[in-house]
Protein backbone atom coordinates (compact mmCIF):
# COMPACT_ATOMS: atom_id res chain seq x y z
CA UNK A 1 0.00 0.00 0.00
CA UNK A 2 1.64 3.02 -1.24
CA UNK A 3 0.23 6.02 0.83
CA UNK A 4 2.50 8.93 -1.09
CA UNK A 5 1.47 11.15 -3.87
CA UNK A 6 1.93 10.13 -7.15
CA UNK A 7 3.38 13.86 -9.16
CA UNK A 8 0.21 13.49 -10.95
CA UNK A 9 -1.08 14.39 -7.52
CA UNK A 10 0.89 17.00 -6.33
CA UNK A 11 0.33 18.78 -9.79
CA UNK A 12 -3.46 18.57 -9.18
CA UNK A 13 -2.58 19.46 -5.82
CA UNK A 14 -0.95 22.91 -7.25
CA UNK A 15 -4.05 23.07 -9.61
CA UNK A 16 -6.54 22.81 -6.76
CA UNK A 17 -4.33 25.36 -4.38
CA UNK A 18 -3.33 28.26 -7.55
CA UNK A 19 -7.77 28.07 -8.14
CA UNK A 20 -8.64 28.48 -4.68
CA UNK A 21 -6.12 31.31 -3.82
CA UNK A 22 -7.23 33.42 -7.01
CA UNK A 23 -10.87 32.72 -6.38
CA UNK A 24 -12.29 32.12 -2.73
CA UNK A 25 -13.28 35.67 -1.62
CA UNK A 26 -11.24 37.80 0.71
CA UNK A 27 -14.41 38.09 3.06
CA UNK A 28 -15.26 34.98 3.12
CA UNK A 29 -11.57 34.07 3.98
CA UNK A 30 -11.16 36.15 6.71
CA UNK A 31 -14.20 34.86 8.59
CA UNK A 32 -13.27 31.30 8.45
CA UNK A 33 -9.14 32.32 9.61
CA UNK A 34 -10.62 33.90 12.42
CA UNK A 35 -13.70 32.15 13.53
CA UNK A 36 -15.93 34.32 12.49
CA UNK A 37 -20.01 33.83 11.92
CA UNK A 38 -20.64 32.58 8.16
CA UNK A 39 -23.65 33.53 6.65
CA UNK A 40 -25.82 30.57 4.75
CA UNK A 41 -24.79 33.51 1.68
CA UNK A 42 -21.36 32.56 1.72
CA UNK A 43 -21.63 29.06 1.77
CA UNK A 44 -23.81 29.23 -1.15
CA UNK A 45 -21.74 31.50 -2.87
CA UNK A 46 -18.82 29.55 -2.45
CA UNK A 47 -20.53 26.57 -4.05
CA UNK A 48 -21.84 28.88 -6.77
CA UNK A 49 -17.77 29.43 -7.55
CA UNK A 50 -16.73 25.67 -7.43
CA UNK A 51 -20.23 24.75 -9.14
CA UNK A 52 -19.02 27.05 -12.58
CA UNK A 53 -15.56 25.36 -12.37
CA UNK A 54 -16.91 21.82 -12.33
CA UNK A 55 -15.92 21.46 -8.77
CA UNK A 56 -18.87 21.08 -6.65
CA UNK A 57 -19.56 18.30 -6.01
CA UNK A 58 -15.98 16.89 -5.36
CA UNK A 59 -17.04 12.94 -4.55
CA UNK A 60 -19.70 13.08 -7.60
CA UNK A 61 -19.00 10.67 -10.74
CA UNK A 62 -19.12 12.19 -14.00
CA UNK A 63 -22.34 11.21 -15.28
CA UNK A 64 -24.10 13.18 -11.99
CA UNK A 65 -22.03 15.92 -12.83
CA UNK A 66 -19.05 16.12 -10.89
CA UNK A 67 -15.31 16.19 -11.84
CA UNK A 68 -14.72 12.69 -11.38
CA UNK A 69 -11.95 12.87 -9.04
CA UNK A 70 -10.43 10.08 -7.52
CA UNK A 71 -10.38 9.44 -3.37
CA UNK A 72 -6.87 10.44 -3.10
CA UNK A 73 -7.88 14.04 -5.14
CA UNK A 74 -11.10 14.25 -3.27
CA UNK A 75 -8.70 14.01 -0.17
CA UNK A 76 -6.45 16.72 -1.42
CA UNK A 77 -9.36 19.14 -2.64
CA UNK A 78 -10.60 18.58 0.51
CA UNK A 79 -7.20 19.98 1.83
CA UNK A 80 -6.08 22.73 0.30
CA UNK A 81 -9.40 24.14 0.84
CA UNK A 82 -9.42 23.92 4.84
CA UNK A 83 -5.95 25.37 4.26
CA UNK A 84 -6.90 28.40 2.31
CA UNK A 85 -9.87 29.40 4.35
CA UNK A 86 -12.58 28.32 2.16
CA UNK A 87 -15.90 27.13 4.17
CA UNK A 88 -16.33 23.69 4.37
CA UNK A 89 -19.23 22.82 2.03
CA UNK A 90 -22.73 21.89 3.69
CA UNK A 91 -22.56 18.14 4.14
CA UNK A 92 -26.46 17.23 3.88
CA UNK A 93 -27.25 17.55 0.04
CA UNK A 94 -23.68 17.22 -1.26
CA UNK A 95 -22.18 14.58 0.74
CA UNK A 96 -25.14 12.97 2.58
CA UNK A 97 -28.48 12.92 0.24
CA UNK A 98 -26.75 13.00 -3.13
CA UNK A 99 -25.24 9.64 -3.06
CA UNK A 100 -28.41 8.26 -1.59
CA UNK A 101 -30.32 9.27 -4.61
CA UNK A 102 -27.39 8.24 -6.92
CA UNK A 103 -27.23 4.76 -5.73
CA UNK A 104 -31.14 4.22 -4.65
CA UNK A 105 -32.85 7.42 -6.12
CA UNK A 106 -34.96 6.85 -9.61
CA UNK A 107 -33.51 8.38 -12.71
CA UNK A 108 -36.51 10.92 -12.44
CA UNK A 109 -35.30 11.90 -8.30
CA UNK A 110 -31.74 11.96 -9.84
CA UNK A 111 -32.83 14.57 -12.58
CA UNK A 112 -34.73 16.39 -10.55
CA UNK A 113 -32.97 17.06 -6.86
CA UNK A 114 -28.97 16.19 -8.78
CA UNK A 115 -28.35 19.45 -10.28
CA UNK A 116 -30.12 21.76 -8.10
CA UNK A 117 -27.85 20.52 -5.00
CA UNK A 118 -24.69 20.91 -7.13
CA UNK A 119 -25.75 24.43 -7.80
CA UNK A 120 -26.86 25.31 -4.46
CA UNK A 121 -30.18 26.36 -5.92
CA UNK A 122 -31.63 24.14 -2.85
CA UNK A 123 -30.39 23.72 0.50
CA UNK A 124 -31.01 20.64 2.52
CA UNK A 125 -31.31 19.19 6.00
CA UNK A 126 -31.63 16.24 7.92
CA UNK A 127 -34.30 14.83 9.73
CA UNK A 128 -32.83 11.48 11.76
CA UNK A 129 -32.81 12.53 15.42
CA UNK A 130 -36.10 12.56 17.43
CA UNK A 131 -36.53 13.13 21.01
CA UNK A 132 -35.26 9.71 22.36
CA UNK A 133 -34.13 8.52 19.12
CA UNK A 134 -30.75 9.73 18.70
CA UNK A 135 -28.58 7.04 19.07
CA UNK A 136 -30.74 4.47 19.32
CA UNK A 137 -32.23 5.51 15.90
CA UNK A 138 -34.47 2.55 14.56
CA UNK A 139 -36.76 3.71 17.56
CA UNK A 140 -37.75 6.70 15.91
CA UNK A 141 -41.91 7.21 15.59
CA UNK A 142 -42.48 10.01 13.38
CA UNK A 143 -45.33 7.86 11.53
CA UNK A 144 -45.70 8.34 7.28
CA UNK A 145 -49.41 6.76 6.60
CA UNK A 146 -50.07 6.00 2.90
CA UNK A 147 -53.25 7.46 1.57
CA UNK A 148 -53.64 6.90 -2.31
CA UNK A 149 -50.81 9.06 -4.23
CA UNK A 150 -49.20 10.64 -1.13
CA UNK A 151 -48.11 9.81 2.73
CA UNK A 152 -49.25 11.42 5.46
CA UNK A 153 -46.23 12.34 8.07
CA UNK A 154 -46.64 13.13 11.32
CA UNK A 155 -43.85 13.27 14.16
CA UNK A 156 -41.07 15.09 15.30
CA UNK A 157 -38.02 15.59 14.33
CA UNK A 158 -34.17 17.34 16.53
CA UNK A 159 -31.29 18.77 16.42
CA UNK A 160 -32.00 19.43 12.35
CA UNK A 161 -28.88 21.56 11.36
CA UNK A 162 -29.31 24.51 9.25
CA UNK A 163 -32.67 23.29 9.06
CA UNK A 164 -34.11 27.16 8.95
CA UNK A 165 -32.19 28.03 5.72
CA UNK A 166 -33.70 24.36 4.19
CA UNK A 167 -35.65 23.92 1.12
CA UNK A 168 -36.38 20.19 1.71
CA UNK A 169 -35.79 17.32 4.56
CA UNK A 170 -34.61 13.87 3.87
CA UNK A 171 -36.40 12.14 6.24
CA UNK A 172 -36.43 8.59 8.30
CA UNK A 173 -40.12 7.74 8.99
CA UNK A 174 -42.40 4.49 10.06
CA UNK A 175 -44.28 2.98 7.57
CA UNK A 176 -44.94 -0.32 9.16
CA UNK A 177 -44.84 -0.60 12.75
CA UNK A 178 -45.46 -4.15 12.82
CA UNK A 179 -42.44 -5.32 12.30
CA UNK A 180 -38.78 -5.13 13.83
CA UNK A 181 -37.66 -1.39 14.55
CA UNK A 182 -35.27 -1.81 11.33
CA UNK A 183 -37.39 -3.35 9.20
CA UNK A 184 -40.45 -1.07 8.87
CA UNK A 185 -39.08 2.36 7.93
CA UNK A 186 -39.06 4.66 4.69
CA UNK A 187 -36.61 7.26 3.32
CA UNK A 188 -38.70 10.55 1.73
CA UNK A 189 -37.90 13.49 0.28
CA UNK A 190 -39.84 16.52 2.04
CA UNK A 191 -40.68 19.65 0.74
CA UNK A 192 -39.97 22.29 3.74
CA UNK A 193 -42.75 24.75 2.03
CA UNK A 194 -45.11 21.72 2.31
CA UNK A 195 -48.18 22.93 4.94
CA UNK A 196 -48.05 21.36 8.36
CA UNK A 197 -44.12 21.96 9.05
CA UNK A 198 -43.22 23.94 11.48
CA UNK A 199 -39.36 24.89 12.41
CA UNK A 200 -38.83 25.97 16.02
CA UNK A 201 -34.82 27.03 16.69
CA UNK A 202 -32.97 25.09 19.80
CA UNK A 203 -30.16 27.86 20.81
CA UNK A 204 -26.99 26.22 21.70
CA UNK A 205 -24.50 26.97 24.55
CA UNK A 206 -22.45 29.21 22.67
CA UNK A 207 -25.51 31.18 21.69
CA UNK A 208 -26.17 30.48 18.18
CA UNK A 209 -29.19 29.43 16.29
CA UNK A 210 -27.56 26.42 14.18
CA UNK A 211 -29.89 23.50 15.24
CA UNK A 212 -33.89 23.73 15.27
CA UNK A 213 -36.74 20.83 15.94
CA UNK A 214 -39.03 20.10 13.02
CA UNK A 215 -43.08 19.46 13.90
CA UNK A 216 -45.09 17.69 11.09
CA UNK A 217 -48.21 17.76 11.48
CA UNK A 218 -50.46 15.53 8.55
CA UNK A 219 -47.69 16.31 6.02
CA UNK A 220 -48.68 15.48 2.43
CA UNK A 221 -45.41 13.80 0.52
CA UNK A 222 -46.11 12.69 -3.28
CA UNK A 223 -45.27 9.00 -3.27
CA UNK A 224 -42.57 9.58 -6.00
CA UNK A 225 -40.56 11.58 -3.02
CA UNK A 226 -40.19 7.53 -1.52
CA UNK A 227 -36.64 6.88 -2.03
CA UNK A 228 -36.51 2.95 -2.98
CA UNK A 229 -38.59 0.83 -1.71
CA UNK A 230 -40.95 1.25 1.52
CA UNK A 231 -39.85 -0.26 4.44
CA UNK A 232 -36.27 -0.59 3.07
CA UNK A 233 -35.35 3.18 4.80
CA UNK A 234 -32.63 1.43 7.12
CA UNK A 235 -30.29 -0.15 4.73
CA UNK A 236 -30.24 3.72 3.05
CA UNK A 237 -29.71 5.25 6.05
CA UNK A 238 -27.07 3.26 7.18
CA UNK A 239 -25.40 3.58 3.47
CA UNK A 240 -25.62 7.35 4.31
CA UNK A 241 -24.15 7.29 8.06
CA UNK A 242 -20.78 5.82 6.72
CA UNK A 243 -20.50 8.87 4.31
CA UNK A 244 -21.33 11.50 7.35
CA UNK A 245 -18.90 9.60 9.60
CA UNK A 246 -15.97 9.76 7.69
CA UNK A 247 -16.60 13.40 6.63
CA UNK A 248 -16.82 14.37 10.29
CA UNK A 249 -13.15 13.51 11.15
CA UNK A 250 -12.12 16.95 9.47
CA UNK A 251 -8.33 16.46 8.99
CA UNK A 252 -8.12 19.71 6.74
CA UNK A 253 -10.01 21.86 9.30
CA UNK A 254 -7.79 20.78 12.53
CA UNK A 255 -4.90 20.53 10.46
CA UNK A 256 -5.23 24.38 9.93
CA UNK A 257 -6.49 24.98 13.65
CA UNK A 258 -3.79 23.68 15.18
CA UNK A 259 -1.70 25.84 12.69
CA UNK A 260 -3.11 28.24 14.11
CA UNK A 261 -2.88 27.51 18.22
CA UNK A 262 0.61 26.85 17.41
CA UNK A 263 0.71 31.16 15.81
CA UNK A 264 -1.40 32.07 19.02
CA UNK A 265 0.89 30.13 21.30
CA UNK A 266 4.00 31.62 19.86
CA UNK A 267 2.98 35.19 20.87
CA UNK A 268 4.96 37.39 23.29
CA UNK A 269 3.02 38.03 26.62
CA UNK A 270 2.86 40.82 28.67
CA UNK A 271 4.36 38.81 31.72
CA UNK A 272 6.79 36.01 30.60
CA UNK A 273 7.92 33.86 27.75
CA UNK A 274 5.31 32.76 25.03
CA UNK A 275 3.02 29.55 25.97
CA UNK A 276 4.73 27.66 23.17
CA UNK A 277 8.09 27.86 25.83
CA UNK A 278 6.41 26.32 28.32
CA UNK A 279 7.17 22.45 28.34
CA UNK A 280 3.62 21.42 29.35
CA UNK A 281 1.68 22.99 27.15
CA UNK A 282 4.34 22.31 24.27
CA UNK A 283 4.21 18.41 25.02
CA UNK A 284 -0.04 19.19 24.68
CA UNK A 285 0.76 20.71 21.28
CA UNK A 286 3.24 18.09 20.17
CA UNK A 287 0.74 15.20 20.95
CA UNK A 288 -2.14 16.75 19.35
CA UNK A 289 0.12 16.94 16.10
CA UNK A 290 1.42 13.59 16.78
CA UNK A 291 -2.33 11.99 17.04
CA UNK A 292 -3.14 14.44 14.08
CA UNK A 293 -0.80 12.69 11.75
CA UNK A 294 -1.75 8.68 12.89
CA UNK A 295 -5.29 10.01 12.00
CA UNK A 296 -4.17 11.60 8.65
CA UNK A 297 -2.51 7.62 7.94
CA UNK A 298 -5.19 6.42 9.02
CA UNK A 299 -7.45 8.05 6.38
CA UNK A 300 -5.34 7.44 3.34
CA UNK A 301 -5.36 4.23 4.04
CA UNK A 302 -9.13 4.13 3.90
CA UNK A 303 -8.88 6.10 0.48
CA UNK A 304 -6.32 3.76 -0.54
CA UNK A 305 -8.37 0.98 -0.13
CA UNK A 306 -11.65 2.70 -1.44
CA UNK A 307 -8.78 3.12 -4.89
CA UNK A 308 -8.90 -0.63 -4.79
CA UNK A 309 -12.57 -0.42 -4.70
CA UNK A 310 -12.73 -2.28 -1.15
CA UNK A 311 -15.69 -0.31 0.66
CA UNK A 312 -14.21 1.11 4.08
CA UNK A 313 -15.81 -1.24 7.04
CA UNK A 314 -15.22 0.13 10.50
CA UNK A 315 -12.13 2.50 9.51
CA UNK A 316 -15.59 5.34 9.28
CA UNK A 317 -16.05 5.04 12.58
CA UNK A 318 -12.00 5.21 13.82
CA UNK A 319 -11.63 8.05 11.64
CA UNK A 320 -14.91 9.61 13.74
CA UNK A 321 -13.90 9.00 17.05
CA UNK A 322 -10.57 10.15 16.50
CA UNK A 323 -10.84 13.00 14.65
CA UNK A 324 -13.75 14.60 16.87
CA UNK A 325 -11.22 14.02 19.69
CA UNK A 326 -8.77 15.47 18.27
CA UNK A 327 -10.81 19.05 16.88
CA UNK A 328 -12.02 18.93 20.67
CA UNK A 329 -8.67 18.95 21.97
CA UNK A 330 -7.41 21.75 19.57
CA UNK A 331 -10.42 24.00 20.90
CA UNK A 332 -9.80 23.52 24.23
CA UNK A 333 -6.09 24.36 23.97
CA UNK A 334 -6.80 27.65 22.40
CA UNK A 335 -9.34 28.40 25.22
CA UNK A 336 -6.38 28.27 27.69
CA UNK A 337 -3.38 29.37 24.58
CA UNK A 338 -5.70 32.52 25.71
CA UNK A 339 -6.76 32.42 29.03
CA UNK A 340 -8.93 34.95 30.49
CA UNK A 341 -9.61 36.71 27.18
CA UNK A 342 -11.44 33.63 26.22
CA UNK A 343 -14.11 34.43 28.98
CA UNK A 344 -15.98 37.10 27.29
CA UNK A 345 -18.89 35.09 25.25
CA UNK A 346 -20.49 37.71 22.66
CA UNK A 347 -21.94 37.00 19.93
CA UNK A 348 -22.25 39.78 18.31
CA UNK A 349 -18.32 40.43 18.53
CA UNK A 350 -18.13 37.46 16.06
CA UNK A 351 -19.56 39.23 13.48
CA UNK A 352 -17.49 40.78 10.55
CA UNK A 353 -17.81 44.45 10.80
CA UNK A 354 -18.07 44.68 14.42
CA UNK A 355 -17.55 47.66 15.74
CA UNK A 356 -18.14 47.24 19.54
CA UNK A 357 -15.54 47.76 22.53
CA UNK A 358 -12.91 44.81 22.20
CA UNK A 359 -12.56 42.89 25.25
CA UNK A 360 -9.20 41.12 24.83
CA UNK A 361 -7.22 40.16 21.37
CA UNK A 362 -9.30 39.88 18.38
CA UNK A 363 -7.85 36.31 17.77
CA UNK A 364 -9.71 35.57 20.98
CA UNK A 365 -12.59 36.22 20.92
CA UNK A 366 -14.42 33.31 19.14
CA UNK A 367 -12.75 30.60 20.58
CA UNK A 368 -14.87 29.75 23.50
CA UNK A 369 -18.33 29.75 21.29
CA UNK A 370 -15.69 27.18 19.21
CA UNK A 371 -15.09 25.37 21.97
CA UNK A 372 -18.24 24.99 23.55
CA UNK A 373 -19.69 23.84 19.92
CA UNK A 374 -17.24 21.19 19.33
CA UNK A 375 -18.45 19.67 21.96
CA UNK A 376 -21.23 18.09 19.81
CA UNK A 377 -18.78 16.14 17.34
CA UNK A 378 -18.47 13.33 20.14
CA UNK A 379 -22.23 13.05 20.07
CA UNK A 380 -23.50 13.59 16.20
CA UNK A 381 -23.22 11.39 13.19
CA UNK A 382 -23.46 8.10 15.80
CA UNK A 383 -21.92 8.73 19.31
CA UNK A 384 -18.38 7.87 19.98
CA UNK A 385 -19.55 4.92 22.33
CA UNK A 386 -21.95 3.86 19.67
CA UNK A 387 -18.56 3.89 17.60
CA UNK A 388 -16.94 1.71 19.44
CA UNK A 389 -19.32 -0.34 20.14
CA UNK A 390 -18.83 -1.15 15.99
CA UNK A 391 -15.70 -1.20 16.10
CA UNK A 392 -15.41 -4.11 18.65
CA UNK A 393 -18.47 -5.87 16.47
CA UNK A 394 -16.80 -5.79 13.52
CA UNK A 395 -13.24 -6.26 14.39
CA UNK A 396 -13.28 -7.91 17.62
CA UNK A 397 -16.34 -9.80 17.00
CA UNK A 398 -17.53 -9.14 20.66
Amino acid sequence: MDLNFTPADLAFRDEVRDFVANHLPADIRHKVLNGLILTSSDYVRWQKILHEKGWGGASWKKEFGGPGWTPVQQYIFEEECAAAGAPRAIPFGLKMVAPVIMQFGSPVQQERFLPKILSADEWWCQGYSEPGAGSDLASLKTRAVREGDHYVVNGQKTWTTQGQYADWIFCLVRTDPEVKPQQGISFLLIDMKTPGITVRPIITMDGAHEVNEVWFEDVKVPIENLVGEENKGWTYAKFLLGHERTNIAGIGIAKRELARLKRIAALEQKHGKPLIKDPYFAARIAQIEIDLTALEITNLRVLSAEAERRAPGPEASILKIKGTEIQQAITEALVQAVGPYALPLRRTAMEAGYQGDPVGPFYATPLVANYLNMRKLSIYGGSNEIQKNIISQMILGL
